[in-house]
């Protein structure tokens, strides 16, 4: 009689061994989408969601701010495929928003997937797709639009969830971040997530989504995050050159930064007076704030070169005006 076969364990590991995030690693575009975040632009048809994907890739691939505004924290490789749009056509989107970056084509580090169908339900494609994201190593890979990528029933939460679970997998055994473009139906609901056409599986998906509604020339862009706070909405508009073409995308407003965290920052300033290093968990107990929101805070000033952290904690930098007091 043969012994029975040891079954094999899950892969197990303690809370206290897990890895610590840093706040610095949280953002693939600071605020806008995660370091290795799943998600949706949705939005009607010619919300602009094509060119907001186009932008992100563009940055990403540049290191040149989103939206003109929001910082690259980790630059790289862009893999993009636009099912509805033409080679010459992808091209020349790609070209306007390089010309008004004032990056040269030529070095963008943007790789364009040339074949004429992509099914995510067609395990040969799948299988292709993953190799290829293997070979490349992006950064972020852009599949626009989700309609064009699968033969399944939109509104079927189980052929819905199979194709988000081989992408979902894709983005965590090869460490990239994965947006898809998707419409939303006509139907108004509370909140954006929830008008996104078909399973409800689609909202439930996502780190980081971005949705837009046209009102009239202008376009809202709302923002959500599973584990961040949103910004809050922002206007855009498409803009053109002098001969008409369009060429990017225009932040019509924007709140710099929060209000909750310009309070933070302020206090921290007075804070950290340049004389004695406090640690994290004296600022923590000072300010009685969250971790989360201490650590975006002091990494923002860190990178802004406003304070910064010895062994002993951290430090405001003094100015030649604090200097010139301390000698009087």
């Amino acid at each position: 009689m043969n012994p029975p076969e040891k079954t094999e364990l899950l892969s197990v590991v303690f809370a206290r061994d897990l890895q610590t995030e840093r706040p610095q690693d949280r953002w693939l575009i600071e605020r806008l989408w995660g370091r290795e975040a799943v998600g949706v632009i949705g939005g009607h048809a010619k919300s602009l969601k094509s060119w907001l994907g186009l932008d992100f890739a563009i940055s990403v691939a540049s290191g040149t701010p989103a939206l003109d505004r929001f910082r690259v924290e980790a630059p790289g490789t862009a893999l993009i495929y636009l099912a509805e749009d033409g080679l010459p056509q992808v091209r020349a989107r790609l070209e306007a928003i390089c010309r008004h970056r004032g990056i040269p084509i030529a070095n963008l580090e943007v790789a364009v997937i040339t074949e004429p169908t992509v099914r995510l339900d067609s395990q040969r494609d799948q299988m292709r797709l993953r190799a290829t994201v293997a070979h490349l190593r992006p950064r972020l890979l852009l599949l626009d639009p989700l309609v064009r990528l699968h033969s399944l029933d939109e509104n079927s939460s189980q052929d819905i969830s199979r194709l988000l679970g081989y992408l979902r997998d894709l983005q965590r055994s090869l460490e990239l971040a994965v947006i898809l473009v998707h419409h939303t139906s006509k139907r108004s609901h509370a909140q954006p997530g929830q008008s996104l056409r078909g399973s409800s599986d689609l909202h439930a998906f996502g780190d980081s989504n971005a949705y837009l509604a046209r009102k009239g020339e202008e376009v809202l862009l709302t923002l959500e995050h599973r584990s961040a706070k949103a910004p809050q909405p922002m206007v855009l508009r498409l803009a053109c050159f002098n001969d008409g073409a369009a060429s990017h995308l225009e932040l019509l407003n924007h709140l710099t930064t929060d209000p909750a965290e310009v309070s933070i920052e302020n206090r921290l300033v007075t804070l950290l007076d340049g004389r004695r290093p406090l640690t994290r968990t004296q600022l923590r107990s000072e300010l009685r704030v969250n971790n989360q929101r201490l650590g975006q805070a002091l990494c923002a000033m860190e990178n802004a070169g406003k304070i910064r952290r010895t062994s002993g904690g951290w430090l405001r930098y003094s100015s030649p005006t604090d200097d010139a007091k301390d000698l009087t």
